[in-house]
């Protein structure tokens, strides 16, 4: 199975430092985590708009921020370990910068699982956009997309990739998983 996954709250649980550096960009003191964790999960361009961040300022500041707090403060999810080992091929499509996303892996030694990363440096456009799913899917004919936004999967929907939402049972997808250690009884067993 080749498996397509995105970055931050699908590998590895960077949400608690990415809504602390986001905190730091909102003028409004009475703003909660909580409330900026909410809007991140849908997607920055919403959470710049909800919390009425400029772009400019986000764009300037806000990767420098994130990228300051330690690797050591955003865990891969427990199991997840289990799935990349299990697959074929594992790539990433990820709006993390190319130094931040490759500085985790390494830091949890974790790069050698996969066989292409796509960053916000490849020039290809955000997601939901397709292109970076289809030259992937072209390359390595992908059997599943893993994420936890619906930016994530929509662009899978799109080019006939099975979808497994991660930790957001919110999202339409073939497959909805709380934790890894389900992935074998949810997703593997149903297409056995």
């Amino acid at each position: 199975m080749n498996i397509l996954w995105d970055f931050d709250g699908t590998i590895f649980d960077t949400y608690p430092t990415i809504v602390k550096a986001f905190k730091k960009l909102v003028k409004d003191d009475s703003v909660t985590e909580a409330e900026i964790l909410k809007q991140m999960k849908i997607s920055s361009e919403v959470a710049i708009k909800h919390f009425n961040v400029e772009k400019s300022v986000f764009d300037e500041n806000f990767h420098v921020l994130e990228h300051q707090l330690s690797p050591e403060d955003k865990p891969a999810f427990p199991h997840v370990e289990d799935v990349l080992k299990w697959a074929d091929k594992n790539v990433i499509v990820t709006h993390k910068s190319r130094e931040s996303t490759l500085a985790i892996l390494a830091y949890f030694g974790m790069e050698d699982y996969f066989t292409e990363i796509i960053t916000k440096d490849d020039g290809y456009k955000r997601k939901p956009d397709t292109g970076a799913y289809a030259y992937l899917h072209d390359k390595y004919h992908l059997d599943l997309v893993i994420g936890d936004r619906e930016l994530d999967l929509k662009p899978a929907r799109e080019l006939g990739i099975k979808t497994c939402a991660f930790q957001n049972d919110a999202l339409e997808a073939d497959y909805h998983l709380s934790s890894y250690d389900q992935f074998f009884n949810k997703v593997i067993d149903k297409n056995s």
